[in-house]
């Protein structure tokens, strides 16, 4: 049995394994081919056994057995008793005088009230709830960048009472040299005076010891008599040095000064949520239709996308064109899809071969390049991000505008998802609640796109795993491949109007549907080879590149 195509296979008889299913017991609920029924019907001779048609399965109504009297089944109804009664239950007084309805009749009843419900789980209360979670998510995301923005400015904050301290530091520090430099000029003056008559002392000391040691009378006359001007001794200079009296540190003060918080909250709003109406109104935002998957789904177009090596890129700039991108090349090519031929030619800046690219809500094209996030506009491309020690790989614009990269460090040890505002980095994703790493290390291919219900799906091919976390960064779940499917190898990735995820499987030559909670749905194969990235459009339409043949499949899966 294929794997690829056994969610869409025959039924087999439960019995033999083999055949084909024609016939259903609607008593035991088995199905069985005509061989079949005989046996079944002898296997267990203490039960009733209603055999019919398989398309007919269902249509045997299996009355409820009796709480009274367990041999027989009740056909009737006790409206005042409120429980199903047998013709034994009815025979006897213990009904006598009570409304008794057929149960069938109370079944349709009952079958409408279900109905009803069940329209209005499906169209209110679950759309509801899904509403009120996506609301909890998006407050505790809020919340996380409210608090960072908090701590930011609590940093902020104290640098610039550092900066001010540093300020009032530097500014004492310089008076101090000021005074020491006048001070010492001082004293350096007082001292060259000094020295000076020192010089002068040592001088008339040693003509007075020439002249004494002469029997020249005439230098004897020559020594003058000034010693009185060196009796009168200079005075003394005492430096007075400043006295440095710190400020004292009130503690229980100092963190009114620097700053206090006002109290936090967790309050409930008397309002409270909504029930959402099943109604709809023009002027409100509706979910989406819901659309059914096609039996077989079909290939509208192909498109040969002429690169001379492998093809590694799609990405859907409307519902008539695309964008593609081939290896070792660096020209990213617009295709229109009906007529198959090239719009619009761009090179990248550096000459590198784009890693990934992605249509913004505006309609630009992004696409990342060795260490740069760029964005074109108007056939103008402006680097929008340039990263240090990290390689992105992985781009997709988000719901609400911002940019999502996944990237990996040049050490080729950490993986991480970045949120981008414009150049600005608002969130990181890496971890998860245990401290492991939610993503595999190294330089592999790795894919990225948001959900309808805002959760960041990556596909991680050396995971052998898609791991999808919430928009605040929490891990939902990881899927693995559906068990039909051996060496699950993620590439691609993308998801549609229905908040499913759908999933280039490269080795299986398929695409995998899962639920946004991990369900495994079906696969598409529509004949691919070797599926390397997707993309969607607005109508739901799947356009799957394919690696090696270098063309782009559009598919149709949804009615």
């Amino acid at each position: 049995m294929d794997p690829r195509t056994s969610a869409q296979d025959v039924l087999r008889c439960d019995l033999c394994k083999t055949a084909v299913v024609e016939m259903h017991c609607d008593i035991c609920l088995v199905n069985l081919c005509k061989a079949c029924v005989g046996e079944h019907m002898i296997s267990d001779e203490s039960n009733e056994h209603e055999i019919v048609r398989f398309i007919l399965r269902k249509s045997t109504p299996i009355y409820p057995v009796c709480k009274t009297h367990v041999e027989e089944r009740c056909e009737m109804y006790c409206n005042q008793c409120d429980f199903p009664v047998c013709a034994t239950c009815i025979a006897s007084d213990q009904h006598l005088g009570h409304k008794l309805l057929k149960i069938l009749q109370v079944l349709e009843a009952k079958k409408d009230m279900i109905i009803k419900e069940r329209t209005e789980l499906n169209e209110v209360i679950y759309p509801t709830y899904q509403d009120i979670a996506s609301d909890v998510q998006n407050r505790m995301s809020q919340l996380e960048k409210e608090y960072g923005d908090l701590s930011t400015a609590i940093i902020k904050h104290g640098e610039d009472w550092h900066r001010e301290i540093d300020k009032l530091v530097k500014k004492l520090k310089a008076e101090v040299d000021l005074m020491k430099n006048t001070q010492l000029q001082t004293l350096q003056k007082h001292l060259d005076k000094i020295n000076k008559n020192v010089s002068e002392i040592r001088n008339k000391m040693d003509l007075i010891n020439v002249a004494m040691d002469s029997n020249n009378i005439s230098k004897l006359f020559s020594v003058t008599s000034d010693i009185n001007k060196y009796r009168n001794l200079p005075e003394k200079k005492v430096p007075s040095l400043p006295k440095f009296t710190p400020g004292t540190i009130l503690r229980e003060k100092f963190g009114k000064i620097f700053g206090t918080f006002s109290p936090s909250s967790l309050t409930s709003d008397k309002q409270g949520y909504s029930m959402k109406t099943s109604e709809k109104s023009p002027e409100a935002g509706s979910s989406p239709p819901v659309k059914q998957l096609l039996n077989q789904p079909e290939t509208v177009t192909t498109i040969d996308t002429g690169y001379s090596r492998n093809l590694c890129n799609v990405a859907c700039l409307s519902d008539e064109e695309i964008w593609t991108s081939g290896h070792k090349n660096n020209t990213m090519k617009l295709f229109s899809i009906n007529q198959g031929s090239l719009l619009k030619s761009i090179r990248t800046k550096s000459g590198y071969e784009p890693c990934n690219i992605a249509v913004t809500k505006s309609g630009d094209l992004v696409y990342t390049d060795a260490t740069t996030l760029n964005i074109v506009k108007d056939e103008e491309i402006e680097e929008v991000i340039r990263l240090q020690n990290w390689i992105p790989y992985s781009v997709c614009s988000t719901s609400s505008g911002d940019l999502l990269v996944i990237m990996y460090s040049n050490d080729n040890k950490q993986t991480k998802v970045v949120r981008y505002s414009g150049s600005t980095e608002k969130q990181t994703i890496q971890f998860d609640d245990k401290g492991t790493p939610l993503y595999s290390s190294g330089a592999f291919h790795r894919n990225i796109t948001e959900n309808g219900n805002l959760d960041i799906c990556v596909s991680d091919s050396e995971a052998k795993a898609v791991v999808v976390v919430n928009q605040a960064g929490k891990l939902r779940f990881r899927y693995t491949g559906h068990t039909s499917a051996a060496s699950f190898y993620p590439q691609g990735i993308t998801t549609d109007s229905q908040s499913c995820i759908l999933i280039a499987d490269y080795n299986n030559h398929c695409v995998h549907i899962i639920d946004q909670d991990g369900q495994f749905l079906r696969y598409i194969d529509s004949g691919l080879k070797y599926p390397w990235r997707l993309s969607i459009d607005t109508s739901d339409n799947l356009f799957v590149a394919q690696y090696e043949n270098r063309q782009v499949k559009k598919i149709r899966y949804r009615k």
